[in-house]
């Protein structure tokens, strides 16, 4: 009988990577499973479940990304009764694109504190300039 042994990634033995995503004409729900499986680390070869392994991510041109859904709204309520609001992607794209992006990833994510974690490492801007460039995030290309 061989000596094998199973491999568990610790944090540690990761360092921290930073990526640059350009979402421009991209579409939306593509390019959020990308984002998500770059934050959940699923990409690296030694992607262990429930270990901290993913990049941290910088989305830039969040206002310029594509729904192909014509009949996606977003829906929420204010507290108050008959308070329930809905409005069209395309109209919330062009208000609040960060919150697009965000919800996306977010529902893509475990359902737990380490989902919640992993949120934390993504950042998203509307237009092409960010604050993380003395990070220097290596550009990757999505679909």
């Amino acid at each position: 009988m061989s000596n094998l042994r199973t491999y568990h990634a610790k944090t540690s033995d990761v360092p921290a990577k930073w990526v640059l995503v350009d979402l421009n004409k991209k579409v939306l729900g593509r390019a959020s499973t990308q984002i998500a499986t770059m934050l959940m680390g699923k990409d690296n070869p030694r992607f262990t479940p429930g270990v901290d392994l993913g990049v941290h991510v910088v989305v830039i041109n969040a206002d310029k990304v594509v729904c192909t859904s014509k009949d996606k709204k977003f829906y929420w309520h204010t507290g108050y009764p008959g308070g329930i609001k809905e409005e069209a992607v395309a109209d919330r794209i062009k208000n609040k694109s960060d919150q697009v992006i965000l919800k996306s990833v977010q529902r893509m994510l475990p359902k737990n504190k380490h989902g919640a974690h992993l949120l934390t490492k993504l950042r998203v801007f509307p237009g092409s300039e960010h604050a993380h460039a003395a990070q220097n995030p290596e550009q990757v290309e999505i679909d």
